[in-house]
Parts: structure tokens; sequence; C-alpha cells
């Protein structure tokens, strides 16, 4: 029989052991720049030892400090009397002015300037503040100008609320008609509404169905460009207009001229209205050559500057009037407030670190463009700046600098290497595409050459470069493949 025995024992052991200060270390590493900007911004809030460091700051408290310390007649005239303005003898002056144009013209900080013609590149306040309306609000107004009872409009708006970003309809007429309780010929004919609201082709199911109707909409409904979108927009595809004429059994440049009409079509018509603002890319980093030396500038532009409250500190000064629980508040919001600084400035030695490490490694990509760029993985910059490879992955992800060469991120450095036959030095993956891009642009169009003929120029230069390399590459670059390169036969 066994018995449970209960027992102490001591042991010594090391353990790594993640503090919340170095968590908030890496955390900061990893950053992007508008969420540090954020991170930043939600610290001062929460941390009342946080302050924001604004340039002028103390000037103006010194003389606001000097101001209350002077007396009344020393003070200087902040005020002067305001003259009283008159219309003049003709009252119907106040008319001539430009109300449309009064923002722009004659409000401008309190001070009149003189009346000066908009050039080309200044908008009126009233167009910047405009705000495009996307492809729903622009179709709902539409429908709010038709005239339809209330049982349509709610089938017409469920049906505008199935719409895609394209303006395709993604759901048929069977499910409209069992989501909103209507007959099939109300669903159709609020389908045919939508369809002919502007855009045209809006409310298609397919690409196919919104060329017809765009087409339709021109009064082309009969014709030749409608014939071939209808029956052989296969052949269009692949620019096989010699198929289209024997089908159709129309001249070549009958047929030529129908598909330039259909070419000046939109597949996509909603796109027009998309509400996608576009996303504006701030460098972390600026390398710039000057007297023919690479100079790295952190970009601290638009990052708050940060510095301890006075305030504060003065308290935890005072030994008397002060209960334990407020000192000790206030000295764990100190070390808290001390440590995101010292993060902080951590974070943009590290960055600095690595881009300068990338710029030793990539030298030549700096000087000549993207066909020298060399293959590059995390761990020669571990090793060079003597930092873990997981530090460099952060310090690399969503960093982006610019560069003589344009705007990059930080791992768009970090490349594969293709070897060579001849063991010399290996390419980089994105020198490659490069490579590829530029024989593309070269080719002749009436003879394309494929993946494979590719690949064997890159084999006689003694690079490994697999077909399906080719292809992979070739499709990332958005290039298509050598059958729609070809220029048509007519």
């Amino acid at each position: 029989m066994s018995f449970l025995e209960l027992k102490q024992n001591l042991k010594l052991a090391q353990q790594l052991v993640m503090t919340p200060q170095l968590q908030q270390a890496i955390k900061l590493l990893q950053l992007s720049r508008l969420e540090l900007v954020d991170t930043i911004q939600h610290e001062i809030e929460q941390n009342p030892l946080l302050e924001e460091d604004i340039p002028g700051n103390q000037a103006e408290s010194e003389a606001g400090q000097e101001i209350e310390g002077a007396s009344a007649n020393e003070l200087p005239i902040l005020q002067e009397k305001t003259s009283e303005v008159t219309l003049g003898e003709n009252p119907s002056t106040l008319t001539e002015i430009d109300w449309s144009d009064y923002v722009n013209e004659y409000e401008s900080g309190g001070a009149y300037k003189p009346r000066e013609s908009p050039g080309e590149e200044q908008p009126s306040r009233f167009d910047i503040l405009t705000q495009t309306p996307d492809l729903h609000s622009h179709l709902i107004w539409q429908l709010n100008l038709s005239d339809v009872t209330d049982e349509e409009k709610k089938v017409a708006e469920f049906i505008l609320g199935n719409l895609d970003q394209d303006g395709f309809l993604k759901i048929n007429t069977d499910e409209i008609v069992e989501e909103t309780g209507c007959d099939v010929e109300m669903a159709e004919d609020m389908i045919a509404l939508i369809q002919d609201m502007d855009p045209s082709g809006v409310g298609a199911r397919n690409v196919k169905e919104s060329l017809l109707l765009q087409l339709t909409r021109l009064g082309l409904g009969s014709s030749l460009p409608t014939k071939i979108v209808q029956d052989y927009l296969h052949f269009l595809e692949t620019k096989n207009y010699s198929a289209i004429s024997k089908a159709t059994k129309q001249p070549i440049n009958d047929v030529l001229a129908a598909v330039k009409i259909i070419v000046g079509l939109d597949p996509h018509p909603g796109r027009i209205y998309s509400d996608e603002s576009p996303q504006y890319i701030l460098p972390d980093v600026f390398i710039q050559k000057v007297d023919n030396e690479y100079v790295i500038m952190l970009n601290d532009e638009g990052l708050p500057r940060l510095k301890i409250s006075s305030y504060y500190k003065e308290i935890l000064k005072e030994k008397k009037g002060q209960q334990d629980a407020t000192k000790d508040y206030i000295q764990d919001k100190l070390k808290s407030a001390a440590w995101l600084i010292k993060s902080i400035q951590q974070r943009q030695r590290t960055i600095y670190k690595v881009v300068e490490s990338i710029l030793k490694f990539q030298y030549d990509f700096f000087e000549k463009g993207v066909a020298y760029l060399k293959p590059l993985v995390l761990r020669d910059v571990a090793e060079d700046i003597d930092m873990h490879e997981s530090t460099i992955s952060r310090v690399t992800t969503n960093k982006y600098v610019h560069t003589p060469q344009g705007i990059f991120e930080l791992k768009y450095f970090f490349t594969s290497s293709i070897e060579r036959k001849d063991g010399g030095d290996s390419l980089s993956s994105e020198s490659i595409k490069e490579r590829i891009r530029r024989i593309v642009q070269g080719e002749n169009p009436d003879k394309p050459m494929s993946d494979k003929a590719i690949s064997e120029i890159f084999q006689k230069e003694n690079i490994q470069l697999a077909r399906r390399t080719v292809a992979k590459y070739r499709e990332q670059l958005g290039i298509l493949s050598s059958k729609f390169r070809k220029r048509p036969k007519l």
C-alpha cells in the first residue's frame, strides 16, 4: 500500500520573464507609424505625467508671467479701436460680393487680403468640403426621384443592398422574392428599374450582361458589337479577331470598329463611385545622397514629442501633505512615462541601425536601381548589427523608406536568391522580376515569348530559372501569358 506524502522542496532555477515594460517595448517596435501615433496619444490620455512638448510653450508661459507681474499702465495695448464700416453711397455694393467664393477671398484669419483670382490648382473651399457619394447613395438618390410605390421602393432598396462594389447584383430573382415577399413580376420590374439608372450597366449579374446593357443604352442593341459580346466574347478575350470576322461574316474593318466600341465600355461600372479613399504612405526613414554620400534621416514629423510633467515632479519632492497612496500612484505613473519615452527612443535607434545595415548590403540598388538588388535574409542584418532575427522582422514590418529609387517597405530589400550554374554571385528574385519585365517589354508583339523561351534566356546566362518560376514571377508582375500578349492578326 502506497501513501501520498506532501513535501516542500527548495529549487533554484533561471527563467526568462517578459515584464510589462519589455512587452511594451517589443510592441512599439513592430507598430507602424500611424499606429505609433495612436498609441502615444492613448498613453498621453491615460497617464497624467505625460505631456506633449510643444515648441514655444515655455516662452509663452514666461511671457504670461511677465504680464501678470506688470502694472496696468505697463501692459501693452492689445486692442485697437475698430473704425466704423459703411457701405458707402450705394448700399447695393454689398450684392457685388461673390458669395460663392466668399470663404476663399474674404475669410483669411481675420485679416483682409487683396482679391486674387484663384488659380487652376486652388479649388474653392466648398469643393474641398464636398464629399463624393458612393454607389449605394447615388442609386438611392435616383430611386427617391422615381415614381414607385412604398412596396416597390422597399424591394428596390433590398436589391440595391445586394450590389457589390462593381455594381453587379449578387442574388437571383427567387431570393429577392423569398426575402421581400413580393411576386416575381415586381422583382424583375425593380431590377429593370435599377438597370436603367446611372451608371450604365449597373444591376447586371455579370460583365457580359453589363456590357449588353451599356450597348443598349447607346442605341446599339442589335448591332455588331452586341452580337460579338453576346456570342463571341471568348474570341474577344483572346483577341482572335479573324475568328470573329469569319463567324459573323463581317469584314475585318467592321469587326475592329465594333471592338473599339466594346473596349470603350466599362466592365465594372460601379467602381467609379468607389468610396475607398487612397492610402498615403508616410516614410519612416529618408535616405538621400549628399556630396556622394548617403545620409539616413528618421522622419519624426507628426510624432508627438513627450516630456514628463514638471507639476507632478514637484509633488513628489514635497514631503508633507501628501498621502502614501498618492505618492505611490504618481511614482508608478512616472516610471511608466519614463519607460515609454525610453522605448520610443530605442525604437528609433533600432530602425536607424537596421536601415544603415540595409544600405550597406544593398548599396548597388541605391546607386543603380532594382536590377542590382542582391539576395538578403534577416540573418545577415541580424548578425551585422548584433540583434536577433525576430527583432529585425519586427522593425521591417510596416516601415517604409524613401530612397532615390522610390518608396519601399523595408521588407522589400529581403529577397530570396536565384543560384547560378557557374557558381557566380546569386541574384535577387526582385532583380529577376525586373529582368523578365524588360524582356517582355522588348519582345516582338507578333511573336511574344513563352515562359519556356524566357527561361531558356536565363539558362544561357547560367541562371537556374525553371519555366514554372518564370510563370509565377510573370503573374506577380501582372503580365499576361504569351497567348494574350500576341498582336491580333488582321
